[in-house]
């Protein structure tokens, strides 16, 4: 690989870095072919990139990259691979899934809005985690509970309560 290829490689990985504020940093070693090839239909099936990176190429993309990306320096030893996804627990969801029938891939660390996760252990709480969508949908959820049973009360009350002011209005008389 050329001087030039691997500053293109750093120059499109630091540009990746800054647009995605989720990554996921993997293990993916000791696959076979065929599985690597499910890992990566499955990934692409739930709109997740997948990369195998040189470690020096990714290393030299996060200094390069607008955030703070020093905790990630350690974890950039044997084989990595790195995924970007729209949504924070995708790839977990994809890792978790996919090591049902595999020993890997094996989480090395993650970044997902501002937060990093480093170590195989944050795997089930990162596959837990609400995505961002999720967490709106109950906000909005919680919030339209009391006006729904508020709307409904007056429905079902508004045939006893005309039924009660018809009533008084003819006992008045």
């Amino acid at each position: 690989m050329t001087r030039a290829e691997k500053e293109e490689i750093v120059k499109h990985l630091s540009e990746k870095l800054n647009e995605n504020s989720i990554f996921y940093l993997a293990d993916i070693s000791e696959l076979d072919a065929e599985s690597s090839t499910k890992l990566r239909r499955l990934a692409h099936k739930r709109e997740v990139s997948l990369n195998v990176v040189k470690n020096t190429l990714l290393r030299k993309a996060l200094e390069a990259a607008e955030g703070s990306y020093d905790q990630f320096y350690d974890l950039l030893k044997g084989n990595t691979s790195i995924m970007f996804a729209e949504v924070g627990n995708a790839p977990a969801k994809l890792i978790k899934d996919f090591r049902k029938d595999n020993d890997r891939p094996i989480l090395k660390g993650a970044f997902i809005e501002e937060a990093v996760f480093i170590g195989d252990e944050q795997m089930n709480s990162l596959a837990e985690m609400k995505s961002k969508e999720e967490v709106i949908a109950d906000i909005i959820a919680i919030l339209q509970s009391p006006a729904k049973n508020v709307v409904s009360a007056l429905q079902s009350g508004g045939n006893t309560i005309s039924g009660l002011v018809k009533a008084l209005g003819e006992r008045a008389e």
